[in-house]
């Protein structure tokens, strides 16, 4: 057992350093995950995810697979497009989902023209799925700066982050916080997406943000629980994962992402939040009591 779960990680260098890339991805990203949901803007994560793309894609360009490069670039691409679809929504009657997928579509294909242009085939998948098990220091610092600027950044906001959950509107009518919380909070979703890019790639890094909350969802209601949930399940199925990927020989990004697959189905037919298997018994309790 100690052979199969730990040797891989005392053994070789690459994995503690997937390891703690990951555990530090797990801290930042789970409770940014979790106001996404709770504020029904799960599907924004994913169109931010594609939205650095061309950033990193033009720090590619000018520098290889530089870490701080293509971190820059996403960075700039990530809020460039979050202002600018929160500026359409604000100036016209289109809504901020529909502007965010705009920009979002035009980033996905603009981001993998500039690669296929200037680089190979690995390169694009490299950029895309990224390599968990390729971290060196220089960017383990980096994800351990974004986590904790993450961490702080929500103790600051964690106030009127909640009260936007609650009610928007109240928060607006009462205080000058909610556009600042707001555009605050874009802007720590950009740099979590950033951070996962570095791991897992642009289009398996939401995963790491949508997907534990989701999980958490099933198990706990309380807002601490849900986050330290979401951390806990973020946790355990990078561990999983990067065992997949080193005994299987699967791709690192797609074992942890399906790890977190495999847990949400579960959670979705046993949780004991709202699970299937409980909604049924409740439902089957109600009839017979009729």
């Amino acid at each position: 057992m100690f052979e199969f779960l730990i040797a891989p990680f005392t053994e070789f260098s690459f994995m503690q350093r997937a390891l703690v890339g990951c555990f530090a991805i797990s801290i930042s990203a789970s409770p940014i995950g979790v106001f996404l949901m709770l504020r029904r803007m799960s599907l924004t994560g994913d169109v931010m995810a594609h939205a650095i793309l061309p950033g990193a894609a033009v720090g590619f360009m000018v520098a290889g697979l530089s870490i701080g490069a293509m971190t820059i670039g996403g960075i700039v691409a990530g809020c460039l497009v979050a202002l600018l679809s929160g500026l359409v929504s604000r100036l016209t009657d289109v809504g901020e989902d529909s502007s965010m997928a705009a920009f979002y579509l035009i980033s996905l294909a603009l981001g993998v023209l500039i690669i296929s242009l200037n680089g190979s085939q690995v390169d694009l998948l490299h950029v895309l799925f990224g390599s968990a098990l390729a971290l060196n220091n220089d960017a383990l610092i980096l994800l351990g700066a974004i986590s904790s600027i993450t961490l702080i950044s929500l103790a600051v906001l964690y106030r009127p982050l909640v009260m936007e959950c609650m009610d928007s509107a109240f928060l607006r009518s009462v205080s000058g916080l909610s556009l600042w919380a707001h555009m605050g909070f874009l802007v720590l979703v950009v740099l979590n997406l950033v951070g996962g890019f570095n791991a897992l790639g642009t289009l398996m890094s939401v995963g790491m943000m949508i997907l534990p909350p989701a999980i958490a969802r099933y198990w706990v209601a309380r807002l601490d629980g849900l986050i330290g949930v979401s951390i806990l399940v973020s946790s355990l199925s990078c561990f999983l994962g990067l065992l997949a990927s080193y005994h299987a020989a699967w791709p690192t990004s797609s074992a942890i992402i399906l790890t977190m697959g495999a847990a949400y189905i579960f959670s979705f037919i046993a949780g004991s939040n709202g699970g299937l298997i409980k909604t049924l018994v409740a439902k089957q309790h109600k009839h017979l009591s009729a």
